[in-house]
């Protein structure tokens, strides 16, 4: 699933071809995705300009004057920027056509992602109100952490990806967040000091950014490319490096499993209290 700087760099790939554009058609071939595409999303967006985009954790939002698209990608969901009159291909579902003859295509081959409508303030949507505060804004601190996990008995890694704490802090990179901290990630959130708090929450930061930042060499190439930008060339340090030399202390990367999901951490820099 794409994870927060995933998102954040698609929706830079595609601001500067959708921003400003004017929608001529909107074609639907599926509408039976995670959520069914709503008939009236083709009469809503015909002849509007996309004002801005902006993304609320893992959800992008296009802007118009009396409605916003909600756009969630799901498991396995891309978009793209092509021609118009580009033959679409197997799990090509969605097309939103602009007078300029470009198109912005959602290809989802899961069909978990959604894209909706509505002309209500989004951040009031069932989707997203309930969402806390993003990780790279000013909300979130040291202190905010300490507050909010003073009565949680859970573990730590997975108070930091509940997206009613924090918004859009997902596996890969909990894991490396919680690892450059220095933070066991079974540790129970309620016992975590204000010091670990301070540390997590810039690791949180410095890791989203890097991300970010990395992936911003995909840009060049979003019209050409599948409209994945993957995961940056990122320095992973202990994801998906089970049985490899840590790269700070030299100790075998752990692999274990939490709820379901695969946590990789290093015993040695990441002690259990």
């Amino acid at each position: 699933m794409p994870e927060l700087p995933e998102v954040e760099i698609t929706r830079r790939g595609i601001v500067p071809h959708v921003q400003g554009q004017t929608v001529k058609n909107v074609i639907v071939r599926n509408a039976k995705l995670r959520w069914p595409v709503q008939p009236r999303l083709k009469k809503e967006l015909r002849g509007k300009v996309i004002n801005t985009v902006m993304r609320r954790a893992k959800y992008l939002l296009l802007y118009t004057s009396p409605g916003t698209v909600i756009l969630h990608l799901g498991m396995s969901g891309s978009l793209r920027i092509v021609p118009a009159d580009t033959p679409p291909q197997k799990h090509d579902h969605v097309d939103i056509i602009f007078c300029d003859g470009k198109c912005l295509r959602l290809r989802d081959p899961r069909r978990f992602g959604a894209i909706l409508w509505t002309r209500s303030d989004p951040y009031k949507h069932y989707l997203l109100k309930n969402i806390g505060p993003e990780p790279l804004g000013d909300e979130i601190d040291g202190d905010y952490f300490f507050e909010q996990s003073r009565k949680r008995k859970t573990a730590i890694k997975h108070f930091i990806m509940n997206s009613r704490v924090i918004a859009g802090v997902g596996n890969i990179y909990a894991c490396e967040a919680l690892f450059r901290a220095g933070i066991n990630p079974m540790m129970i959130a309620r016992d975590i000091t204000m010091d670990q708090c301070h540390r997590l929450s810039d690791a949180i930061e410095q890791v989203l950014n890097e991300a970010i930042k990395q992936g911003g060499t995909t840009l060049r190439d979003f019209k050409n490319s599948d409209g994945r930008p993957g995961y940056f060339k990122l320095s992973l340090r202990v994801y998906d490096r089970e049985g490899h030399a840590c790269m700070s202390c030299g100790a075998s990367i752990i692999k274990t499993t939490q709820q379901q999901r695969s946590t990789f951490y290093c015993q040695n820099c990441q002690p259990a209290n």
